[in-house]
């Protein structure tokens, strides 16, 4: 699994025009899923993000995770993030999980990330077409892939 997590002002995902999910101050958090992915990486992925300190303490560092600033969390699922642009340049998706497997293993995440974080997690809607708007603040992107843990 793979996500793409992004200290936000504020996010909001739209579908057919209407806002479906919206936050404040927090994470959006982008999940792609990959076949052969397991229960175990949505584990690790929920712990990690719910944890990763990128928010500023008093002095300015970042030290503080979405915990500990009582910001939001909104986790939407893009199987895009699985893509191979070895050959070409048209990427392929070829490791894409099916939604057999993407479909539980994204919900499991943010049950997961709403465990670990004591808090709501809003989401997407699986394969709907979606437009997500954020405010990056700082900028702040980190990516975290469940196969690389070392």
């Amino acid at each position: 699994m793979r996500l793409v997590i992004q200290r936000v002002r504020e996010a909001s995902v739209t579908i057919d025009g209407k806002v479906f999910s919206s936050i404040g101050a927090g994470l959006f958090i982008l999940v792609g899923v990959e076949d052969g992915d397991t229960e175990d990486d949505a584990a690790w992925l929920a712990s990690k993000a719910a944890g990763m300190r990128i928010f500023n303490d008093d002095a300015g560092v970042m030290n503080r995770s979405v915990v500990d600033v009582d910001g939001e969390l909104l986790a939407v699922s893009q199987f895009t993030l699985t893509a191979s642009t070895r050959k070409g340049n048209r990427p392929s998706y070829i490791r894409a999980a099916g939604h057999e497997l993407a479909i539980p293993l994204y919900e499991k995440f943010c049950s997961l990330l709403s465990d670990a974080s004591g808090r709501p997690v809003l989401t997407g809607v699986f394969g709907a077409d979606m437009q997500c708007a954020l405010v990056n603040d700082g900028p702040v992107t980190i990516i975290i892939d469940s196969r690389i843990r070392e």
